[in-house]
């Protein structure tokens, strides 16, 4: 089972924090991983001010923090850290620092856009090199409904690896939580409307392209499942019994119409399928999926990926 050893909770303003620390220490705990909380003044705040009077802004923000993780940290230590520029690029440059293997963030939700995600968690989502878990405002304590995304690619051992990280990730937070869990997988056969325009039985031809391509996605998914029984054990993949999706349609429409269906709390899914190119933005479905959402999610990078942020010299 995946579990994580350095965890990094990033501090949101324009959001109610108390759920969301409470499950980021949660989480630490029953990991027993380091966790730190990140604070970033925006660069513009401290422009006009002096050195002094900046070092006095970080200093009552780092007390802030202090205050508001208190009452917690006699349940797990909790470090602190506030710096001055851009959210997500100290968020990312502090994992590359120190090695965070998860980001927790609340969700931005601005009031002006009609999207849970802001700018700073597109970013994050696009450029983190690690998993991070984007939780919506008014958090649910506990979650009920779990849902795991996945994408077949059997020419590519990286969508694999990734399908086997969503898979670990979906599958431990599930019996964490006591949750359902749902696994789907959207396959579609967009070439069959050409090919009904030029074939003499359009009818046979089709269902046997559909056939055809409906069994090769299936066995991805059962192939998945039995690494799942395997790992888990009868007695445990009996307790869990997740509920398999296999709808045929494009995922971007599909995938969203599922999670209202199910009244999902949160999403794991992969955010970019290439590596090794530097900065390579979210694909347009993984896009597309996200800004529907109307539940958490938790992103997760293909071994490889390669982050376009720096740390400064």
């Amino acid at each position: 089972m995946r579990s994580f050893k350095n965890i990094l909770y990033v501090f949101e303003p324009s959001i109610a924090q108390e759920t969301n620390i409470i499950r980021a220490v949660s989480l630490a705990h029953s990991n027993q991983a380091h966790l730190a909380i990140i604070d970033v003044i925006p660069e513009q705040t401290v422009g006009s001010i002096s050195t002094d009077l900046t070092e006095a802004l970080i200093s009552k923000r780092w007390n802030m923090l202090e205050s508001l993780i208190s009452s917690y940290t006699n349940v797990h230590d909790v470090d602190i850290e506030v710096r001055v520029g851009t959210k997500f690029l100290e968020v990312i440059r502090a994992v590359l620092r120190n090695n965070y293997d998860l980001v927790i963030k609340g969700a931005e939700n601005p009031d002006w856009m009609m999207h849970l995600f802001g700018s700073d968690d597109m970013h994050l989502l696009r450029k983190c090199p690690c998993p991070i878990w984007l939780m919506k405002p008014q958090e649910k304590a506990n979650y009920d409904c779990i849902v795991a995304a996945f994408d077949f690619d059997p020419d590519d051992q990286n969508q694999s690896l990734l399908n086997q990280q969503i898979l670990d990730l979906a599958n431990s937070l599930a019996l964490s939580e006591f949750a359902e869990l749902h696994l789907v997988h959207a396959w579609d056969v967009p070439e069959i409307e050409f090919v009904r325009g030029w074939i003499n039985e359009p009818d046979t031809t089709t269902i046997r392209e559909i056939d055809a391509e409906r069994a090769r996605h299936q066995a991805g998914m059962d192939a998945l499942i039995k690494k799942l029984r395997d790992r888990l054990g009868a007695e445990a993949y009996s307790y869990l019994s997740p509920q398999v999706h296999l709808p045929m349609g494009s995922a971007r429409k599909t995938i969203p119409a599922l999670l209202k269906a199910v009244r999902a709390d949160l999403i794991v899914m992969g955010t970019i399928a290439r590596t090794g190119i530097p900065g390579f933005i979210i694909g347009n479905t993984a896009e597309a999926i996200l800004d529907q959402l109307e539940c958490s999610v938790l992103a997760v990078k293909p071994a490889g990926f390669v982050t376009p942020v720096t740390l400064l010299c």
